[in-house]
């Protein structure tokens, strides 16, 4: 009920937000880019087939492309073999090929994938210091028929990785899935002229099909002189390793000898990779890992949070279906007079609403109903409009401007009732309301009943949407939190107080900008019991536009948050305050502290999910989630006693309104870090609840 900011809302925290999205997205797209290289396991991916031009190709599988474009060729010598291994390096099989090579005195060439190095850049220095050597076999794996910038891309990140793994720049290459040289394709040609010309292209003279898994004899029959092509990754390799054991010794006994392809050709050592290349590469690897490491987090974070939630939906669905029972017990008899009632309704600046709200308490079907408006100030017509209905029981005080809190207390000393009515002034309750919230009350062990706020200005999407978080999330809420016996929050649209309850919490407190909910945890732990009633149904203005919505849920967000740590001491009460503090307390700072805060890496994953998994895997899940949604609405909707019309928005409410709400959250949780202090915000009000009224008349 103040009016301005004392200080001003921090706003760096924005720019630090989306700078962490944005690394966090760039992060989760190094590793989709990554974790998605194929290997030779299956199918090679469908590409242009088409046969390079004769007279540009080479008969032998060494090829060179010159600087005038002619491509050169060469082939081994005689009695030479050059073993070459593809889709590495691989922690479980690359060590046993090792083996069998030192074991041999072989050596051969290994083209290694680049984003494998970054995993595993100690198995390429095994390979280095077995005498071997390392050529480049892409990044991630990708077909010949990759766009040439993303080829020139794969080539410079592998070239790194080698670089920070070994010292030295490959300088020898085989594009994935490529064969001998009469196969070699148009497309693959393409690649290696537009993004490889650095690069000698090495084919293959005999292709061993390991990767089919044709048995260690069959494997062994095609190692023969020339270039073999094997893998030490992408599979089991199993027949590789026991093929290689028997194939190297009986052709070593015939003369032939195991040599690198540079060994073969006489060619130089790979050269020195410059120390910027070679930091680059330190960087790549460290963003990688970085990169891997946080999926990893993230996926056990994702799994929690969806664990959670589901466990949270099902206690939701239970204890409804328990407080469904109780109060169709605690209805099976007529209404009973409790006593005269004294409603307590603060109002500044509430002239849209307040004769509204007056005639329909007055229009209670409740026996005796007192009345008393406090205006805490308005500088609008408010007392006037109140006067002027000449009600019978209705009683108007002014005081200066003191904020809610206040005013309520101002009404209770007022007030003559021993049972309490708290209503705002936007509230316009049903005839039987008063009667039906009381009458919890019976109970001498319950000390205040909350009731059933509504919205009445649900036309809109905005309106529907909160329309459904009431009755959803509020509602549901609130019927779990009676059974677990640690409701945390009377609204103050509609909620009754037992006078001594109210003297036993102190009156109604003004340290939070969330009185109700700081009340209501004093009353819980002050020993007394909070129980909710549906069908004490009033209607309340709901903020009609983005802005004031922002500015409602941040002070109500801000403020629980306060409520919470005033009260954090009850976590290690017993009795009533220890279960407020462990179920209560405990419930919010999951639920709508920390799960929210996750949200915006939520939607990172998501957009993640969009880039790189396959579509229909991503729908699925989204219409999954959805479904879940959607179905606990039509539950609570239907326990709430309302039409499944507003079911349609659902979908759209996780696009904008869910965004909204966690912004909040993230917006709170700074302010009260930074010890930032806020005030009320007034509301344009604009008669929704009264109208509402007007057309229930």
């Amino acid at each position: 009920m103040g009016k301005r900011v004392l200080r001003h809302e921090p706003r760096a925290h924005w720019v630090l937000l989306a700078l962490a999205m944005l690394v966090l997205l760039a992060e989760l797209s190094l590793n989709g880019y990554v974790t998605h290289a194929g290997a030779e396991g299956g199918d090679p991916p469908a590409a242009d087939n088409t046969p390079a031009p004769a007279a540009s190709t080479a008969g032998a599988a060494v090829q060179r492309l010159e600087a005038d474009g002619r491509v050169t060729s060469r082939a081994l010598p005689a009695k030479t073999i050059a073993l070459t291994f593809d889709d590495g390096p691989d922690p479980q099989w690359t060590p046993r090929i090792l083996a069998v090579l030192a074991k041999h005195r072989a050596h051969a060439t290994f083209f290694e994938v680049g984003s494998r190095v970054n995993e595993h850049p100690e198995l390429t220095r095994q390979v280095v210091a077995g005498g071997n050597e390392v050529g480049s076999h892409t990044f991630t794996h990708v077909s010949a028929g990759t766009p040439a910038w993303r080829m020139r891309l794969e080539l410079t990140l592998t070239g790194n990785a080698v670089a920070a793994a070994v010292g030295t720049r490959p300088v020898l290459l085989r594009l994935p899935y490529s064969s001998s040289p009469e196969a070699l394709t148009a497309a693959e040609q393409t690649a290696w002229r537009e993004a490889g010309p650095g690069y000698l292209l090495v084919l293959t003279d005999h292709d061993t099909g390991d990767w089919r898994k044709p048995g260690a004899d069959a494997i062994a029959r095609e190692v023969r002189p020339g270039i073999v092509m094997l893998h030490d990754s992408g599979g089991d390799r199993a027949q590789t390793v026991a093929a290689l054991d028997r194939a190297i010794p009986r052709l070593q006994a015939q003369g032939y000898r195991f040599v690198t392809v540079s060994q073969a050709l006489g060619l130089p050592p790979a050269p020195g990779a410059p120390a910027g290349q070679r930091w680059r590469g330190q960087a790549l690897r460290a963003a990688q890992v970085a990169a891997a490491g946080l999926a990893r987090i993230l996926t056990v974070a994702m799994i929690v949070a969806v664990a959670l939630g589901l466990l949270r939906l099902a206690v939701q669905l239970v204890t409804a279906a328990v407080h469904v029972r109780r109060v169709r017990r605690r209805h099976r008899g007529p209404l009973r007079y409790l006593g005269p009632v004294s409603v307590v309704v603060p109002a500044y600046n509430e002239a849209a609403n307040i004769a509204a709200t007056v005639r329909s308490l007055v229009a209670s079907d409740y026996p005796s109903v007192e009345i008393i408006v406090v205006d805490d100030g308005s500088t609008d017509d408010t007392t006037p409009i109140v006067e002027r209905l000449g009600l019978p029981g209705v009683h108007v005080v002014r005081q200066a401007n003191a904020g809610k809190p206040a005013a309520l207390n101002t009404g209770i000393r007022h007030a003559r009732g021993d049972i309490l009515v708290l209503v705002d002034g936007d509230t316009v309750l049903e005839p039987g309301a008063v009667g039906r919230l009381v009458q919890p009350l019976a109970d001498a062990r319950v000390g205040a009943v909350s009731g059933n706020a509504k919205v009445a200005n649900r036309g809109g999407l905005l309106g529907r949407w909160q329309h459904l978080e009431y009755v959803i999330g509020f509602n549901l809420d609130r019927r779990m939190f009676e059974i677990a016996r640690c409701m945390p929050t009377v609204p103050g649209a509609i909620g009754a107080f037992r006078r001594a309850a109210v003297h036993d919490a102190g009156g109604v407190p003004a340290e939070t900008l969330a009185e109700d909910t700081d009340f209501t945890m004093a009353v819980l732990r002050a020993g007394w019991l909070v129980v909710y009633e549906p069908r004490a149904v009033a209607w309340t203005e709901a903020p009609a536009s983005l802005r004031q919505l922002w500015r409602q849920r941040h002070r109500w967000c801000y403020g629980t948050m306060q409520a919470m740590w005033k009260h954090r001491r009850a976590v290690l009460q017993r009795g009533a305050p220890g279960r407020l503090g462990r179920r209560g307390l405990g419930y919010l700072l999951l639920f709508q502290v920390l799960l929210p805060l996750t949200a915006p890496v939520i939607d990172v994953c998501g957009l993640y999910s969009v880039a790189f998994l396959p579509w229909g895997k991503a729908a699925a899940v989204w219409a999954g989630f959805t479904a879940v949604q959607t179905a606990t609405a039509a539950v609570a909707l239907r326990l709430d006693g309302e039409r499944l019309g507003p079911l349609w928005s659902l979908p759209l409410q996780q696009l904008v309104y869910r965004q909204l709400m966690y912004l909040v959250v993230i917006q709170s949780t700074v302010a009260a870090l930074l010890g930032g202090r806020l005030r009320w915000h007034s509301m344009i009000r604009t008669g929704a609840a009264a109208v509402h009224a007007g057309r229930a008349d």
